[in-house]
């Protein structure tokens, strides 16, 4: 196991967070631990695809892979991620579409 530094674990955070479905999968998990096939039907999304995702996450440390019997579930990997994304939640942005020639698109800069 590989302790990392704050702007690393940040970061982390943030590239899991830079994709729709890997957020919804984040918020899913903050709400209770689960098992892939129900992922895939709460979010609408392959069974492929999340195990895509899943890797992913995984791989960021911010899930874990919890075995029971033959199936896994999922879990966030730190109780303080939950936390963390609650507050995140409450966060108000201020924006400003004149300055981001992508908002319409892309939704953000």
């Amino acid at each position: 196991m590989e302790t990392l530094t704050h702007s690393s674990v940040l970061s982390r955070f943030g590239h899991a967070l830079s994709d729709p479905t890997r957020t919804r999968i984040l918020l899913a998990l903050r709400d209770s631990p689960a098992y892939p096939s129900e992922l895939a039907e709460i979010l609408t999304v392959s069974r492929q695809s999340l195990s895509n995702h899943l890797a992913c996450l995984r791989g960021c440390g911010l899930v874990v892979a919890v075995p029971e019997g033959r199936r896994i579930r999922y879990e966030l990997a730190d109780i303080k991620l939950a936390n963390a994304l609650t507050e995140l939640l409450a966060v108000v942005l201020a924006t400003d579409p004149d300055h981001c020639a992508n908002s319409a698109r892309d939704g953000c800069c």
